[in-house]
């Protein structure tokens, strides 16, 4: 009796029977049929061939490897005459390629290689050692081999476990075309290579072939055509096969499980699993695999730990793909410490269970274990291959480890792993996501082996890094090639659509989208939802929105986000609550935009309910969430609760203190914001681009030049300054610092400058008075680019005109916004140009101007008038201003300040009283001035008549000795200025101790002379202080820059520069 394969079956029997006058006894028959079964068959079964006088079994012909290893041992046996069982052995015994090619030319000298039991037997050794060339030279040197389809099914499986699986299609034409009818052994490995090409027409003209021949009902063939659809993606084709089947065994069972998980059909993979069990087919290992392959995508880790339990009850654990297979679902559902004890507790791993687990720790952001276990891999000697290479620059790219990513790119370079696609594309990913496109876009251009992954993470990478046209080129590029668009390609290439604002070439995308039937896809809607929203066609977006048969939270998200980014906050907290009412459970991403929502509406109450909803459904502890509560309660004014979250927070990103630093900035707490900047230096945090364009402003406002100059330096060592965002920033920061000249040196050095820089340098000049240098760089915005004003720009030109006196000029251009380019003046431009004409003594012509204006007055515009009737005492037209103002905004103190002020002027004593009476009834109280100047990079401030300074004593009396040399030259206290009904010798006691000298005493006590003085006020300064300084600046021989809340005014040996026009 002999141990053979069922696929072994009456027609190979007969196979053999046509050939036994070959051999010189019947034995020799069993010999080689067992020795050629392990080439031949994938499915252990028995049949029986009985003789009368002996017994042989597959054990009994074996010949170590270990007898190759000793070249005499082989030369000894080659000696030897030998016959048709013993070169069996031989080639049996053969481990490596060179004693495998010393028995075939034995064979050769010595006749046996016509043999086609031993053709056969050397065609899959051969194979199996990779040398297919040598396989295909022996099978084509068989004369017989045209006999039967037997030597040609070993030789068209010998092309298929090489992977040349269009050879192996091509030898099969050529054995069709010499007569030879294909059998039940030709159809598997045809099947199987038709899988590798994906060829699923060619597949379904064989699967005729298989019906005409009546073999569609041998189960291996069934299996192998199951196999064959479900790798060509048709996994319902697959189906109906196993469905028709009559008989069905575990493989059966496993193809088309292995089919729904591969195609991404999990659960019906694990229903079919259940099925299984249910028809008493017990599942082997790799059922265990594929369902654990099921788990992991659906992400079901409670369903993975019934398997699991199943594993271990059937004695599944030992075997090491099961193992790998665990952690890897474990890894993929988020339980990466259940993964890690599993992968510590197999005795022998294998390469795989390494890339089980440095991908479990990539995949779940935890790229630093995972680099770590890479290194501790490669110093266990373990090789490893493309997966572990792509997994690790996973890894580097989360982290933005370009130093590191560099490293593995070198050891991918000397493995020969560079030329691999996967490998490949985590390359162009990593280097993207560090930031070096341009590296990634070099390595993209040099691959000889693209797929559509590849493609797809060139075109996302240009994407994220800004350089959306040649992401839009790429896209183009992809669709003129072989390798075409996929709908990953299309949520890849939208976003640069929506980066660019590119409405036009977004709608092109979304035709293209139609046209290739991916708009059913839930993620490329949501693409569009997006893509539409960002280039602010909501309405559009609204649409796609409602027509989608299915939505996700991600869906809903893109959405409400896209309401948020665009201003219709209204709509975006509509949505949150119809998204509430559909019972789809909000995450991180949701509460971040509606948050945003109530900043911009800055709705408090609206923010603490969505901060509860936040509690409700656990989110509170996510930092990206976290810092859009803070920036939230910023912008709504709660400060204290925003610094609160803050401090609480168990991790701080750069993004949270650049939020806190902003909300600080933001709500006048400049100090504390450039104290934040300082801390977070300290505790080791790299602040970015965004940190500079947030802490900036903060100098700006409290005019720190010295903390301004330090973080210029910061941004120079941090190559910052070419961002163009930042060199806007330190434009506007040195302007209001008062130091023009250094404005305009980063102005000067810009590469690039886009309308806020032009904006920004033209609103420096115009803060420090010098409105013809303004509009001579508006002049030259004009003349030598291609860009246009905005309306902006506009106003900081009327601005210009409005400080230097130039009313000409400040008609001219007013009228030039809209005739030459049709921009609308908003409520600013009018009010800008009242000032203009208010300033300049045409009250009665600023007057008609808002009688004809087509706005309804707001009030900026009566504010105007009302300043410029306080600058020419013009009481009447005061009070007609200021009846409007005190309809408009009740509550703001300013006016009634103003009025009273213009009252106080004209000695009207009653109609002050009355003023602040008004003021009492309404709960208002007059703002207190201030002045203050930085020594030291210490800020010094001061209230009028203020003693609580530790210099005080050296303050006043430097400021008596002043008062004393100011009359010697010249000069009369002007005690007009202040404001309450006091003899003239209280009064000049009063105007002696304004908060801007106390300032500028304590500024010349602390600094060396000549150094100049920066003061900082947070009113208009008066006439009297305005007057002072000019001879103070003569007297001690410094600059003095003063800053009020309207301009500069810097005073130089004895002038101002706005030339008392102010």
């Amino acid at each position: 009796m002999i141990i053979a394969s069922i696929m072994a079956g009456k027609e190979v029997l007969a196979s053999f029977h046509r050939h036994y006058c070959t051999f010189k006894h019947p034995k020799y028959i069993c010999i080689f049929f067992v020795q050629l079964h392990d080439g031949l068959v994938n499915h252990a079964a028995t049949t029986h061939i009985e003789r009368s006088d002996w017994r042989l079994e597959r054990n009994n012909i074996h010949f170590t490897s270990k007898e190759f290893l000793s070249k005499e041992a082989l030369n000894q046996q080659l000696d030897t005459p030998l016959d048709l069982n013993k070169y069996a052995s031989l080639l049996q015994g053969c481990s490596q390629i060179k004693p495998l090619n010393q028995v075939h030319a034995q064979m050769y000298t010595s006749g046996f290689y016509q043999n086609i039991f031993l053709g056969a037997k050397l065609v899959s050794m051969y194979a199996m050692y990779g040398s297919v060339e040598d396989a295909r030279l022996v099978f084509d040197k068989m004369v017989e081999r045209n006999q039967n389809a037997f030597l040609w099914n070993v030789m068209i499986r010998a092309y298929v476990g090489n992977g040349f699986c269009e050879q192996a299609l091509m030898l099969y034409s050529q054995m069709l075309q010499t007569g030879l009818q294909p059998d039940k052994f030709t159809f598997p490995p045809v099947l199987k290579s038709l899988a590798g090409l994906t060829a699923l027409q060619k597949g379904r003209e064989i699967h005729c072939e298989i019906v005409r021949a009546g073999l569609e009902s041998d189960i291996f063939v069934s299996n192998s055509l199951i196999a064959m659809y479900a790798k060509c993606d048709r996994v319902e084709l697959a189906q109906k096969v196993f469905d028709r089947m009559s008989e069905r065994d575990v493989v059966s069972w496993n193809a088309m499980i292995v089919g729904y998980s591969q195609n991404g059909h999990a659960n019906e993979a694990l229903t079919l699993y259940t099925q299984m069990q249910l028809a008493d087919m017990i599942p082997d290992s790799v059922t265990m695999v594929s369902v654990l392959q099921a788990c992991s995508h659906l992400g079901d880790l409670q369903q993975g730990k019934l398997i699991h339990d199943y594993i271990i009850r059937r004695g599944f654990y030992s075997i090491l793909r099961v193992g790998n297979s665990l952690i890897a679902m474990y890894a993929k559902c988020g339980n990466v410490d259940v993964a890690r004890q599993l992968f510590d507790e197999i005795p022998k791993r294998d390469v795989v269970s390494w890339n089980a687990m440095i991908a479990g720790y990539a995949q779940n952001g935890e790229s630093k274990e995972a680099l770590a276990l890479f290194q501790e891999m490669q110093l266990e000697n373990i090789k490893p291959t493309c997966v572990t290479m792509a997994s690790a620059l996973q890894a580097c790219a989360h982290l933005g480890e370009r130093q590191q990513g560099n490293r593995i790119y070198d050891c991918a370079v000397a493995s020969g792993f560079d030329a691999d696609v996967l490998v490949g594309t985590a390359i162009i990913d990593m280097y993207a996501k560090c930031g070096s496109i341009e590296v990634a876009l070099a390595f993209f251009d040099q691959m000889t082996n693209k797929n559509v992954v590849s493609w797809n993470a060139m075109i996302s990478g240009c994407a994220q890094n800004g350089h959306v046209d040649e992401a839009l080129a790429l896209f183009n590029q992809m669709k003129l090639g072989q390798t075409k668009p996929n709908s990953a390609t299309m949520v890849s290439v939208l976003p640069a659509c929506a980066l660019l604002g590119a409405l036009k070439q977004g709608r092109l995308i979304h035709g293209y989208i139609i046209r290739r039937g991916f708009d059913l896809d839930i993620f490329v809607e949501t693409a569009l939802i997006d893509m539409y929203a960002k280039c602010e066609s909501t309405d559009i977006s609204k649409q796609i929105f409602d027509k989608m048969p299915e939505r996700n939270v991600v869906s809903w998200n893109a959405m409400i986000a896209g309401y948020a980014q665009t201003g219709h906050a209204v709509e975006a907290l509509t949505l949150f609550k119809q998204l509430q009412l559909a019972d789809v459970i909000p995450d991180s991403a949701t509460m971040i935009s509606v948050l945003q929502a109530c900043a911009s509406l800055g709705t408090l109450q609206g923010g603490k309910q969505i901060h509860n909803y936040t509690v409700q459904y656990s989110l509170e502890s996510d930092v990206f969430l976290e810092t859009a509560l803070i920036d939230m309660y910023s912008k709504c004014g709660s400060i204290e609760i925003a610094r609160q979250i803050f401090e609480n927070m168990s991790e701080r990103t750069v993004v949270s203190w650049n939020a806190i630093i902003a909300g600080c900035a933001q709500n006048g707490y400049t100090n504390e914001a450039l104290m934040l900047f300082n801390q977070m230096q300290l505790v080791n945090l790299k602040p970015n681009l965004v940190t500079m364009v947030t802490v900036l402003p903060a100098c700006a406002h409290l005019a720190t030049l010295q903390h301004g100059k330090r973080i210029h330096g910061y941004i120079i060592r941090n190559s910052f300054e070419s961002d163009i965002f930042v060199s806007n920033s330190l434009i506007d920061m040195y302007s209001k610092c008062g130091k023009i000249d250094l404005a305009r040196q980063v102005f000067d050095k810009m590469s690039n400058r886009d309308v806020v820089s032009w904006n920004a340098i033209i609103a420096g000049y115009s803060m420090q008075g010098y409105g013809e240098h303004a509009l001579a760089i508006f002049s030259q915005m004009q003349r030598t680019t291609t860009m246009e004003p905005n309306d902006v720009t506009f106003l900081c030109v009327l601005n210009a005109c409005s400080h230097a006196g130039l009313v000409y000029e400040g008609w001219q251009h007013f009228n030039c916004m809209t005739s030459n380019y049709c921009i609308s003046p908003r409520m600013e431009h009018y009010a800008s140009m009242v000032d203009l004409l208010g300033r300049a003594g045409h009250l009665n012509e600023a007057k008609q101007f808002i009688e004809k204006m087509p706005l309804e007055p707001g009030a900026s515009v009566w504010g105007a008038l009302l300043g410029a009737c306080r600058i020419h005492s013009n009481v009447e037209l005061g009070e007609f201003a200021a009846e409007h103002l005190f309809n408009i905004e009740p509550e703001n103190t300013g006016y009634y300040v103003l009025m009273s002020n213009i009252y106080a002027g004209a000695g009207r004593w009653n109609d002050v009283a009355k003023v602040r009476v008004m003021m009492n009834d309404r709960g208002l109280k007059k703002p207190p001035g201030y002045s203050s100047v930085e020594v030291n990079s210490r800020i010094h401030t001061f209230v009028a008549g203020g003693r609580s300074h530790p210099q005080s004593e050296e303050i006043y009396e430097i400021l008596n000795s002043l008062a004393g040399q100011m009359k010697e030259k010249g000069y009369m206290p002007m005690t007009h200025y202040v404001l309450h009904d006091v003899e003239d010798e209280v009064k000049e006691q009063m105007i002696s101790s304004h908060s801007e000298k106390l300032a500028i005493a304590c500024g010349l006590i602390n600094t060396s002379p000549g150094t100049p003085i920066q003061i900082t006020k947070n009113l208009r300064v008066c006439g009297d202080c305005h007057s002072g300084i000019k001879f103070i600046s003569k007297i001690v021989q410094r600059e003095i820059l003063v800053r009020d809340a309207n301009r500069f005014h810097l005073f130089k040996d004895g002038s101002c520069s706005c030339r008392d026009y102010w």
